[in-house]
C-alpha cells in the first residue's frame, strides 16, 4: 500500500492498481509513480529524476508552434502491405493497429506553422506508430515537405523520433533514406536552412540518412541515438563500448551534436535561430 497526498487528502491505493491504471505513471528510471495531470504539467518529465518521457506527436505540436499556426499537409498519405509480409502478424494488420492507437495514417505529422512569429516547415515522428518507422510514405512526406520548403523558402524542422527503416517495406524504405537524403541536399543548395531534434529513440536508417543532415542538430537529454544497438556493436567488434555510448551527451563531448536542450528552452531557442535566419533574408 502506497499513500499519495494530492491537495490535503491522504490517498491510499494499492501499487498495483497503480501501474495497471492509466492516470499513474512509474518512471522507468528511478522508479517513482506519478499522477498523469502532474507529469503533463511538467512536460512529460519526471519531477525526481527528470527522466524524458516519450512525448506522443500532438503533444509535441502543442509545445512547439504558435498555437492555431500549424496547418497539416500530405495528411491523406498511408501505407501499404506492398510485399505481402507477415511476421508474427500480417502487416496490414500492424498498420490498421497503429492508425487505431493513434489517430494517424503515418508516423510522420507534416504541415507548415509558426514558431514565435517566424515561419516554418515542421515535420514530427511519432513513434508510436510502427516504432516511427520509415517506410515509403514516410519517406515520401519528408521529401514533399522538403520540397515545400525549399519553393516557399523557409526553414526546415523535423523532430525525430525512430527505430529505423521499416522492415516490413524491405527495400523500398531503404530506398527513402537515399530520397530523403537528397531532398534535404536541394533544400540546402538553395541556402535554406534545415535543423533536426532528435529525441528517444533515433536510431536506424533515419539516424543514418536525414536526421543527421542538419545544419543545427539538437538533441534531447538522455536521449539514445545511433545505428546499430549497442548489443549488436559490441558482439560484431568483441569490443566493451565506452560508458553512455549512444546517448546525447556523448554524441555531443564527441562533436556530433551542436547542442542538448531542455523540453521546456526548445521553442524559445527555436525562436532565437529563426530570428537570425529571416534577418539574415532580409539583410
Amino acid at each position: 500500500m502506497i499513500t499519495f497526498n494530492r491537495g490535503n487528502i491522504p490517498i491510499k491505493i494499492k501499487e498495483q492498481e497503480i501501474i495497471q491504471s492509466t492516470d499513474w505513471i512509474k518512471c522507468p528510471s528511478c522508479k517513482t509513480i506519478t499522477y498523469h495531470k502532474q507529469l503533463a504539467e511538467n512536460l512529460q518529465i519526471c519531477p525526481k529524476c527528470n527522466y524524458y518521457f516519450k512525448m506522443n506527436a500532438e503533444q509535441r505540436l502543442s509545445l512547439l508552434v504558435d498555437e492555431g499556426t500549424f496547418l497539416e499537409i500530405n495528411q491523406e498519405l498511408s501505407s501499404h502491405d506492398i510485399l505481402g509480409f507477415v511476421d508474427s502478424k500480417p502487416y496490414k494488420k500492424r498498420i490498421s493497429d497503429a492508425e487505431e492507437k493513434t489517430n494517424l495514417k503515418e508516423a510522420i505529422i507534416t504541415g507548415t506553422a509558426t514558431i514565435e512569429g517566424h515561419p516554418i516547415a515542421l515535420g514530427i515522428m511519432e513513434f508510436e506508430f510502427i516504432g516511427g518507422s520509415m517506410g515509403v510514405v514516410v519517406g515520401e512526406k519528408i521529401l514533399r515537405l522538403a520540397e515545400l520548403a525549399t519553393s516557399k523558402n523557409i526553414p526546415l524542422f523535423i523532430v525525430v523520433s525512430s527505430g529505423g527503416a521499416r522492415m516490413q517495406e524491405g527495400m523500398f524504405s531503404l530506398l527513402q533514406m537515399a530520397r530523403t537524403s537528397g531532398a534535404i541536399g536541394r533544400l540546402q543548395q538553395n541556402n535554406n536552412l534545415f535543423i533536426t531534434l532528435l529525441t528517444n529513440p533515433t536510431t536506424g536508417g533515419v539516424s543514418a540518412s536525414f536526421a543527421f543532415l542538419g545544419d543545427i542538430i539538437m538533441a534531447e537529454p538522455g536521449a539514445t541515438i545511433g545505428f546499430a544497438g549497442a548489443r549488436v556493436i559490441e558482439q560484431t567488434t568483441r569490443q566493451k563500448l565506452p560508458p553512455k555510448f549512444q546517448t546525447a551527451e556523448f554524441l555531443l563531448d564527441h562533436g556530433q551534436l551542436d547542442k542538448i536542450v531542455e523540453r521546456k528552452h526548445i521553442k524559445r531557442l527555436m525562436g532565437r535561430i529563426l530570428s537570425f535566419f529571416y534577418r539574415r533574408e532580409l539583410a
